[in-house]
């Protein structure tokens, strides 16, 4: 078994090369023996005509002659036959341009099928060992003309060529060897980084970035290694400062608890005091079931646990819900706390979830405006989409805040020091997971965060009494 990327890559190099010389060997050799034989036979041919013509004009004691001057002239071997009429017809040698034995083309097949048919025939023979191309062409009815002549030089030269071919596809493999394996060594090295980079990933390490300058997949799979560093880079620091910012929540009220407890001990404490200290604990012992709350949500929806039942909700009930409840408390701080219905809007929605998200941001607005401020509950729908808003005339948000606001534990600088800095987040995680989103527009004076739902139209009648768990 064949290991390491090098040496796959340089022996398919190898077999690509060495499978297109064998093409190009078995295309170019037989196509160049062939056209060289075929031009030799149509060379003879020619030359049988010349013959011929000797022949013609000459008497029967003539033709040796025309046969020797012919082969002179031509370089070839002509050989002249009397046609004897027998059936078979059988030939009869009158002229042989060779000195020796004609023995060997006494039964000569081009000259028998020449005179069989009666016309010009061609083809290739093996005499002693020795490959010949010859033409045979009838003179007369009676008279047939054969010229023979070696194939040696033609194929020869295809012989030589074959072992020039055979030499430089030797060479050629040899070079591809070592360019294919140079080049399989580049890419090695490029998969290697790519390799420890993941590797330094996988063990948590994510300081250095994944280069590749090369333009090709390895440059695209290094880029996609270099935005999953960038990724789980910012997920490690957010899980890191998730973890710091809830130990800090966890651990204030937890302190100011067991401080007032100390405090309590303390016999000579006034009964006035002591009931200040104890309604301080009962707010910190809230800010603690509602941070540990938020944060069973949070981890419910990051584990994809988080049960969604979707259904047809009437806004209209959503929102005086909400005012109902908030109206004590916008009385104590001196909020205007309003309730704006625009028809009668249905959202495809999950009831309690969508209370949940109200209550956070009526909670946010009475908490970041000043007493007298205003706060509308809007609730509305059009073709696309039904929804909730909130909006408010207070300070506004800082435009670099905008993007971040949303964020788990980030809490406006200078803004009221109060919760955790996780309600928008819920509210986010919440809405995507009923399938709308939260829409934030602020400026000084005015302040709206709308969260948009489908309709009751998009609901399918065989969902309706089935939850959906995301």
């Amino acid at each position: 078994m064949i290991r390491g990327i090098r040496l796959r890559l340089a022996l398919a190099l190898l077999l690509v090369v060495a499978g297109a010389l064998a093409v190009a060997y078995a295309i170019v050799v037989p196509t160049l023996e062939s056209r060289l034989v075929d031009a030799k036979i149509e060379q003879l041919e020619r030359d049988a005509v010349t013959v011929g013509s000797c022949i013609e004009s000459s008497e029967t004691t003539r033709w040796q002659d025309c046969a020797d001057t012919g082969s002179a002239v031509l370089n070839a071997r002509v050989v002249v036959y009397q046609v004897l009429q027998r059936q078979p017809p059988a030939l009869q040698i009158f002229g042989d341009s060779r000195t020796s034995s004609s023995r060997d083309v006494e039964h000569d097949i081009v000259a028998e099928f020449a005179a069989a048919t009666g016309l010009p025939q061609r083809g290739t023979v093996t005499r002693g060992g020795d490959r010949l191309a010859e033409a045979a062409l009838p003179v007369t009815s009676e008279t047939i003309v054969l010229l023979s002549s070696s194939l040696q030089d033609p194929l020869s030269s295809v012989s030589y060529l074959k072992r020039r071919l055979l030499a430089a596809s030797l060479v050629a493999l040899l070079v591809a060897s070592l360019l294919g394996y140079a080049g399989a060594s580049v890419h090695a090295r490029r998969i290697r980084r790519l390799e420890r980079a993941a590797e330094r990933i996988a063990s948590g390490r994510f300081d250095e970035p994944v280069v590749d300058r090369g333009n090709d997949e390895l440059g695209q799979l290094a880029d996609a290694f270099e935005q999953m560093r960038h990724r789980l880079e910012n997920l490690d620091r957010a899980r890191r400062e998730f973890i710091a910012n809830a130990s800090h929540e966890l651990r204030t009220p937890l302190f100011s608890l067991g401080g007032f407890l100390e405090l309590l001990t303390d016999e000579e404490l006034d009964e006035e005091t002591r009931q200040e200290f104890l309604e301080t604990m009962r707010e910190q012992v809230v800010r603690l079931t509602k941070l540990a709350t938020d944060l069973l949500d949070l981890s419910r929806v990051d584990a994809g646990r988080m049960g969604i039942g979707l259904g047809p909700v009437e806004l209209a009930g959503v929102a005086r819900v909400l005012a109902a409840e908030f109206s004590a408390v916008a009385e104590r701080t001196r909020h205007a706390l309003d309730v704006e219905i625009d028809g009668d809007p249905v959202a495809l929605a999950d009831e309690l979830r969508l209370i949940q998200i109200g209550r956070a941001l009526v909670g946010n607005a009475l908490v970041h405006t000043p007493p007298g401020s205003r706060i509308r509950i809007r609730v509305g729908a059009d073709a696309e989409r039904a929804f909730l808003a909130v909006a408010d005339d207070g300070p506004g948000i800082a435009e670099a805040d905008l993007e971040n606001v949303f964020e788990r534990f980030y809490r406006v600088e200078g803004a009221v020091a109060s919760g955790s800095g996780l309600g928008l987040a819920i509210v986010r995680e919440l809405a995507q997971l009923m399938g709308g989103d939260v829409l934030l527009e602020s400026a000084p004076g005015r302040t709206v965060v709308t969260v948009a739902l489908p309709p009751a139209a998009s609901l399918e009648p065989e969902s309706e009494s089935t939850p959906v768990f995301t």
